[in-house]
């Protein structure tokens, strides 16, 4: 019989935490009916009852100096936020993702006796590695989604559980791109290319003015290429004004969230990085990974890489599968030259395309599990401790 749970508290900080955490609290509600939900989140979260208290997009910021921006609030909100919960005493905490925000938080939750779970394990085998003890003395249990995080963080003392990507299942392993380009309105043998830049005002402000000029230089290259550009909603109308004046007409589509629609729908994708490269990965599409962020927190940032590669599939792959284009390297021109490069129609670039795809199904396999099933009873083991 599962442990009773009445309660639970979630932090998700940006959209893809969003989306991971509506997942995982739908597996909960089943599971323990009748639960109560709230705390930090989106409207994925909004859509399963979840009690939203800040909107995720507070959380939203990335780069040091981009934080230190915004620190006084986000502060505030988590000094709030802890306050209610010790007040509240929930059953649980989850902190989807959002290390800088949610391990602090969970620390001082688990010292006055409430359990914590972070989910998405803190890739301190790619960055920061002097993260680990914070990890753990801040969480009862880390939900991984990597198969070889359990065994890493276990070294440190960490309990940890693998149950996959939750988006994984999720994604057909052969993505039906006839259907997505038929709901957009795209032809069937059109090219097209996604842009996603990202849903940070960061990442939006640095990021798509530079997409966007490489597709005025793509168009200009192939005048018959078609742009999709899927905007989260909390950024439409910024993203609209900047879409306007660019001036790419009829060749770009810019909608309302629908990043996965546009990754089945396209050849190959520009995409900022982050979780969305995985989701690329997992849709089987070519893609060139960029970003651009405020020069100091570039340089305070790479001092921190303990890898070559900043995109998911390139680190999980142990290669650079695709390419990245960072910083100074993240111009117009050369974002679309990499990315016209996967559009080509030689043998060796089917070759390539090819190769890339079958690596991309491998790792869906390898990320497939019953991630939902698998995290609940996880959480349900530790509620009995």
């Amino acid at each position: 019989m599962a442990a009773a749970l009445k309660a639970v508290a979630l932090v998700a900080g940006e959209a893809s935490g969003d989306l991971l955490a509506a997942e995982l609290l739908r597996g909960l509600q089943a599971r323990w009916p009748g639960l109560q939900a709230g705390g930090i989140g989106g409207p994925k979260l909004e859509a399963t009852g979840f009690q939203c208290w800040w909107p995720s997009e507070k959380l939203a910021v990335r780069g040091y100096v981009e934080v230190l921006r915004h620190y006084r609030e986000i502060v505030g909100i988590r000094r709030q936020l802890k306050a209610r919960l010790l007040a509240d005493q929930p059953g649980l905490f989850i902190g989807v993702d959002a290390p800088d925000f949610n391990l602090d938080l969970e620390g001082d939750l688990r010292a006055a006796g409430i359990r914590t779970v972070h989910f998405v394990a803190p890739a301190v085998w790619a960055w920061r590695p002097e993260r680990v003890e914070q990890i753990r003395r801040c969480t009862d249990h880390v939900l991984c989604i990597f198969p070889f995080e359990p065994e890493l963080l276990a070294r440190h003392g960490i309990a940890a559980t693998y149950v996959g990507h939750p988006l994984a299942p999720l994604i057909p392993l052969e993505p039906d791109q006839a259907t997505a380009r038929a709901g957009l309105g795209l032809a069937p043998d059109a090219r097209v290319v996604a842009l996603l830049p990202g849903s940070r005002s960061a990442e939006i402000e640095h990021l798509l003015p530079r997409f966007l000029q490489a597709a005025r230089l793509m168009l200009r290259e192939q005048p018959g290429l078609r742009f999709v550009l899927p905007a989260v909603p909390a950024q439409f109308a910024r993203i609209e004004q900047l879409v306007t004046r660019a001036g790419l007409g009829e060749a770009l589509q810019l909608t309302r969230g629908g990043s996965h629609a546009a990754l089945a729908a396209c050849d190959a994708t520009l995409i900022a990085s982050g979780t969305a490269t995985l989701e690329a990965a997992l849709f089987k599409r070519p893609m060139v990974i960029a970003y651009h962020m405020n020069w100091l927190s570039w340089k305070l940032h790479q001092r921190k890489m303990l890898q070559p590669w900043v995109g998911l599939p390139n680190i999980l792959a142990g290669e650079f599968l695709v390419p990245e284009l960072l910083q100074e390297a993240a111009t117009p021109a050369a974002l679309a030259r990499e990315t016209l490069a996967w559009l080509a129609d030689d043998q060796a670039t089917q070759a390539r395309r090819e190769a890339l795809r079958q690596r991309f199904v491998r790792l869906h396999g390898e990320l497939s599990r019953d991630t939902v099933r698998l995290a609940c009873d996880a959480i349900e083991q530790v509620l009995a401790a």
